[in-house]
């Protein structure tokens, strides 16, 4: 298996856990204190982190979660970050309320996508996870193929898209779910998205680019969805995790959740070693963008599980980051820095 760096936000700051060749794991505290709830891998640099919380703005780590420095602010809480896979130093901010933003110089200056404020009905978006209840953006999905086409998922409102980089917008897309929670573009195929959230079934799917949508909720045996992940090698392939509803969710050590994978037969629910249900919420599912059948689920109380053959067998990783608010991230240990490209 292949050396990782996870980085989890604990809810008072950063956990990063590095693996060694042998498979054993060094982990330190980073931020203590700073409210980070998002973070996000910049696919096209294998050593640039970005992280973004209600107090804390935007930070930038450019190796690997060692050391991180704050970037151009935005003004709003950050709910939400994304790096561009085919655009270098392109990265977007979704805050509370729901406004996207975008850098095109690696977070050190920002600019409002306008064009969000007008999308159709979002007087009537409303967020009762947390006060004031206002909504916010929650996913932002940048297509692997199409630099202009951009997937946004708002808590609680809508899930819209752009095909011309946030000029404008279409208003929520029928099949998709209103309470985003994850939303993800495949790794290299710009026609499928995957979606996780507490409406309407918990999961949703696209296979033109999030123009049109599939709900995937029949078959689920429980319908708060969270996270999503697609297996690197077949679109086709894609798993979430779920729950009977937030309080079980967000609860303490009773989520009573389960993690599915969707093929071609429909849905499947994973045990293969997992315990059965889960205590603990996933709130972050991850998968090898080198290596299909591999995936990782992170629980919200730190610890790490990992499957080589689609989650038919699991196994405990030796190692706990203490807690998973919402974001865990993965990068290889190996990944080289490529250079030229820090504005």
């Amino acid at each position: 298996m292949t050396a990782r760096v996870f980085i989890s936000a604990t809810g008072n700051g950063l956990a990063r856990a590095a693996q060694s060749a042998a498979g054993t794991f060094q982990v330190e505290t980073l931020l203590a204190g700073v409210d980070v709830c998002c973070l996000a891998v910049d696919p096209l640099d294998g050593k640039r982190v970005y992280a973004g919380g209600n107090t804390a703005g935007v930070l930038r780590s450019d190796d690997q979660g060692k050391t991180w420095q704050s970037m151009g602010q935005v003004g709003y809480p950050v709910k939400a970050i994304a790096a561009s896979p085919t655009q270098r130093n392109v990265v977007y901010a979704g805050v509370r309320p729901a406004m996207l933003f975008v850098s095109t110089d690696a977070g050190l200056t920002w600019s409002e996508l306008h064009a969000f404020r007008r999308i159709p009905w979002r007087r009537l978006w409303f967020s009762p996870a947390e006060k004031p209840f206002r909504a916010y953006i929650q996913g932002i999905a940048p297509s692997p193929t199409d630099p202009q086409r951009i997937v946004a998922g708002v808590e609680l409102g809508a899930t819209v898209v752009s095909s011309d980089g946030g000029q404008s917008w279409t208003g929520h897309r029928p099949g998709s779910l209103r309470d985003c929670h994850s939303l993800a573009f495949h790794a290299s195929n710009g026609a499928w998205v995957y979606e996780g959230g507490g409406s309407h079934g918990g999961a949703a799917f696209s296979q033109d680019g999030g123009l049109t949508w599939i709900n995937a909720g029949p078959g689920l045996d429980r319908h708060y969805g969270w996270a999503v992940a697609a297996d690197s090698g077949d679109p086709s392939i894609w798993y979430v995790s779920v729950s009977p509803g937030p309080g079980k969710a967000h609860g303490s050590q009773n989520a009573e959740a389960a993690i599915f994978r969707r093929d071609g037969a429909g849905w499947r629910k994973l045990s293969g070693g997992l315990p059965q249900p889960l205590a603990h919420m996933p709130y972050a599912l991850l998968t090898d963008p080198g290596k299909a059948g591999v995936l990782y689920a992170g629980l919200s109380n730190g610890d790490l599980w990992c499957s080589l053959d689609y989650g038919e067998q699991w196994e405990q990783l030796p190692v706990s980051l203490g807690g998973i608010h919402r974001a865990l991230v993965m990068l290889d240990v190996q990944a080289p820095t490529q250079t030229g490209r820090n504005p």
